[in-house]
């Protein structure tokens, strides 16, 4: 059996700078990052051409690679998914238990 070869793709649509979105991958052009797209097809549900109409400003050949990218990525790119969500459930439950206390 002979060794397996993994071809790089490259991702025309992808793109990195660390003014946008802190170097996060992003489509080339916009600010809409690579896990946006990745959540809203994987989790969500969404099929490429309706993000496109949620997102009309993107093409359809954007989406495509960069669900392409997240999944040739999907270990890093979920583990920053993660940490996202946890952080977003500690400052959530900051500013809740912070209102009731503010509110009596």
């Amino acid at each position: 059996m002979g060794a397996t070869t993994v071809k790089h793709i490259k991702h025309p649509y992808v793109s990195f700078s660390p003014k946008i979105s802190r170097g996060a991958p992003v489509i080339t052009g916009t600010r809409v990052r690579v896990t946006d797209v990745a959540i809203e097809y994987d989790r969500l549900g969404f099929s490429p051409d309706q993000i496109v109409e949620a997102h009309p400003h993107l093409t359809l050949e954007a989406v495509h690679d960069a669900l392409s990218y997240y999944y040739e990525n999907r270990v890093s790119l979920d583990q920053k998914i993660r940490k996202e969500k946890d952080f977003i459930k500690k400052l959530s439950s900051k500013s809740t238990s912070f209102l009731k206390k503010a509110l009596g």
